[in-house]
């Protein structure tokens, strides 16, 4: 591919609203989903989707976490078809705009169920707002680091989709 051509279809993809930034934040959202659905949900077993509201009911919980993984599969499916029009993919920076994604997933999902709903609690009893508390916090550390992750990775190749010189991408 020529760098003129190079130059003009990553312009209309900009165009059409594809960047990294927005590849890598929706990527990001449906993978910390994901990670807090397997992690939380399914290995540590702190809570269910849909705990708060059902704390007795295991397959009103099984199949709240299975719309969850569902919905979580959907976000990461539309994530990497925006991904495939970034050309080429600036990696550093799309995974970067990943963890400020995840990070993105849990201030939502922390406030909206944890908080406005009470759909669930990150670990149920004895010092739940704590742990409510730290994974909020984590959202927001997330996205820092994933923010400047990206931007140190983006001020580093400029503002187009172009490699540094030495990288060969086809």
């Amino acid at each position: 591919m020529t760098e003129s051509h190079r130059h003009d279809a990553s312009a209309a993809d900009r165009r059409a609203g594809v960047s990294p930034r927005s590849a890598g934040l929706v990527l990001g959202f449906g993978v910390g989903g994901f990670i807090d659905g397997i992690v939380l949900h399914q290995l540590m077993g702190w809570h269910h989707m849909l705990s708060g509201w059902y704390p007795n009911d295991e397959r009103v919980n099984m199949i709240g976490d299975g719309l969850f993984h569902l919905g979580c599969l959907i976000v990461v499916v539309a994530g990497v078809l925006m991904l495939s029009r970034v050309r080429p993919v600036p990696i550093a920076e799309i995974i970067g705009w990943m963890i400020a994604g995840w990070g993105a997933f849990n201030l939502l999902e922390g406030l909206i169920d944890h908080q406005i709903l009470g759909v669930h609690h990150v670990r149920h009893g004895p010092g739940e707002l704590l742990y409510d508390l730290g994974f909020l916090l984590s959202g927001v550390v997330l996205i820092a680091l994933g923010t400047f992750m990206a931007r140190v990775s983006g001020a580093r190749r400029g503002y187009g989709h172009e490699f540094s010189k030495g990288e060969r991408h086809e």
